[in-house]
């Protein structure tokens, strides 16, 4: 039987997030005062970021164009009474003007001292066909915005002691077929960590986070197609192509990519500078 995106969706998306889902760490800097910048904060794993730095009391700048998830996710930390908030902030991360005036509300709103680069979306189709309008729109939103936030960051996060955190994936260390922008861009990103780390000079850290597969709205709405792409049912993708070079037979929950961010960006993660953190289930270190 083929399988609608809404059925994917209701089967493979993603938990709801709850408090006892969001751990919470002992901080001195995770105060309401001080601001994280959240791209992509409407969905996924930047809407699971946004509410667990939330969860942590630090004030989140939640950055996307959709305003309508952005509503969402400010009243769902509302609904949850977490003790910290989330100011939505519209923006188009393809235009530099949109992405200074991001910092620059993000800044206003108290010190600015945590990024976290996680804004993205996918194309699938082999080399020889992959649309280039694809390739640059994917460049701009995952691999340009990032440096740009990071440069307009930069001043606030120097004076603040600040963290930059990166949303790489595993692949940003193995690629698979049909995904040859998106395996440029998190290999890019990487390179972008590094840099921040060395230039950071230990006044700005700069870590990735290198996941798996994860429950997204975007992964599970794309599983049809990739089943059918490759002749199989959607059970089968997910069991041979999306677990198969796992040794956890499980999909990740945004919530738990966003735990990472809690620990990464705080002073428990001090010496995670320049360092990618993969949770792969064991994708990229096994056969």
């Amino acid at each position: 039987m083929v399988m609608s995106a809404a059925e994917a969706m209701e089967q493979y998306g993603p938990s709801e997030i709850t408090t006892d889902r969001i751990l919470t760490v002992e901080d001195p800097a995770y105060t309401d005062e001080n601001v994280a910048l959240v791209t992509g904060a409407a969905s996924g794993i930047g809407r699971a970021i946004s509410l667990c730095l939330a969860g942590n009391v630090l004030t989140v700048a939640g950055v996307d164009v959709d305003t309508d998830g952005l509503d969402e996710v400010t009243d769902r930390a509302e609904t949850l009474g977490l003790p910290g908030g989330i100011e939505p902030v519209e923006a188009d991360l393809t235009e530099e003007s949109d992405i200074e005036r991001a910092v620059e509300q993000a800044a206003d709103i108290g010190d600015l001292r945590y990024l976290a680069n996680v804004a993205g979306l996918q194309t699938i189709a082999p080399i020889a066909e992959f649309p280039t309008e694809k390739y640059d729109l994917m460049h701009d939103v995952m691999q340009r915005a990032p440096l740009l936030l990071s440069k307009a960051a930069w001043p606030h996060l120097e004076e603040s002691g600040g963290v930059i955190g990166n949303m790489c994936s595993v692949h940003g260390h193995i690629v698979t077929e049909d995904k040859v922008a998106y395996n440029t861009v998190k290999f890019a990103l990487r390179g972008l960590t590094q840099s921040i780390a060395a230039e950071g000079d230990g006044d700005i850290r700069g870590f990735s986070v290198s996941t798996g597969f994860v429950k997204t709205p975007l992964v599970a709405k794309q599983l049809p197609d990739s089943a059918e792409s490759r002749g199989l049912s959607v059970p089968e993708t997910v069991e041979q192509v999306i677990l198969g070079a796992s040794k956890v037979k499980r999909m990740m929950e945004p919530y738990e990519v966003g735990n990472l961010f809690v620990h990464g960006f705080s002073h428990h993660a001090s010496h995670l500078n320049g360092d990618d953190m993969t949770h792969d289930g064991g994708m990229s270190t096994t056969y």
